[in-house]
């Protein structure tokens, strides 16, 4: 029986071109949250903070680009791609958390949606294309992937867009150590139906969200420099610790639990693209996901990163490897008709979602 299957007609990613080294941060003065002064040298810190992350170097935004600047960058490529008729396409869906920031402000401005705004840049004027944002912590692009997967097998949608974009360099405390973690970037993929009668695509996926007790672990919050605090401002604040032992515990299982809905195994698996927040949480991840299938270690050529030198950025991090897979750009991480690849993400909420993709 025929049935129809959401699949990646086209992807597209963009990363900006201002290279920020972790030397870029030696001259910052870093506090605690308590608001002391840190009296650990700066090169230090950084050294430690790279053996941790595995984070040399990220991208930011130039001065004059904003978040939907960086979208459309992104989504033009992926419209070129898909070699569609972009006035075709029923939705587009833009995932982020912080708006549209500038560089001389970065209080919250969305309003309009940021997919709005997108669509307008875009030049699209069908008013049948649906604009919408969503926000989802970092698994937001891969959550607005599964609302467009509804669409498309529902017969709602032949043509969904679904962008995700950040930038955090503009919401950094740039007294908080954690800061270094943060990098702004921008990915998109056209996604279309296709009947067939074999699964291919997108096979299934899971989400869930644990806010009960562990809402807080990423919120907002005053800068850690007392004097900066006074402006009132906001920053993105996470208790690294505590979202590191939650992801490790929960990604692994709940990856699993897409592919045992499946009834796939981990060796049927090429590729696993998980959110790049923290270069040895991935590996851990990974490795604890191996073990819940019985076996003792990871391929080593599962896992593409780019982390150590495109840094986090956020909703961008999973599309980005993925474009940057199909174009062919990851050192030998290539995509071949048939393989099974994983799509996951875990952030804010906290939320974790994770997709099955058959490579058509």
């Amino acid at each position: 029986m025929r049935k129809i299957f959401s699949i990646f007609t086209g992807t597209g990613s963009y990363s900006p071109t201002k290279v920020i080294k972790n030397e870029h941060f030696h001259s910052n003065d870093f506090y605690d949250s308590a608001g002391h002064k840190l009296t650990t040298p700066n090169e230090e810190i950084t050294r430690k903070f790279e053996e941790i992350t595995t984070i040399a170097e990220r991208r930011y935004a130039e001065d004059h680009q904003s978040t939907t600047d960086l979208a459309l960058i992104a989504a033009e490529r992926a419209i070129e791609a898909a070699g569609i008729d972009k006035e075709e396409l029923d939705y587009i869906i833009l995932a982020h958390n912080f708006g549209e920031t500038s560089i001389d402000n970065i209080r919250v401005d969305q309003l309009p949606t940021l997919a709005s705004r997108l669509k307008a840049k875009l030049n699209i004027k069908n008013p049948s294309a649906v604009a919408y944002d969503t926000t989802f912590g970092c698994p937001g692009w891969l959550q607005g992937v599964i609302q467009a997967d509804y669409y498309i097998r529902s017969g709602d949608a032949k043509k969904v867009l679904v962008v995700g974009a950040d930038i955090l360099s503009r919401i950094a405390d740039p007294h908080d150590r954690d800061s270094m973690i943060y990098a702004d970037g921008a990915a998109a993929v056209v996604m279309e139906g296709k009947e067939s009668d074999t699964p291919t695509g997108i096979l299934g996926h899971v989400a869930q969200s644990d806010a009960v007790d562990y809402v807080n672990m990423l919120h907002m919050g005053y800068s850690y420099n007392h004097e900066l605090a006074k402006k009132k401002d906001y920053y993105l604040k996470m208790n690294g610790r505590r979202l590191y032992h939650y992801a490790l515990e929960n990604v692994p299982k709940a990856i699993k639990a897409g592919l045992d809905k499946l009834n796939i195994g981990i060796g049927e698996i090429k590729k696993v693209l998980i959110h790049q927040a923290n270069g040895k949480m991935d590996d851990a991840i990974l490795a604890r996901l191996y073990k819940l299938f019985g076996k003792r270690e990871a391929p080593e050529d599962v896992m593409p990163m780019t982390i150590s030198w495109l840094g986090n950025s956020s909703v961008a991090t999973v599309p980005t490897l993925l474009d940057m897979m199909t174009r062919r750009m990851l050192n030998g991480h290539v995509l071949n008709s048939g393989d099974n690849i994983i799509l996951a993400s875990v952030g804010a909420g906290m939320n974790i979602n994770s997709i099955v993709y058959k490579v058509p």
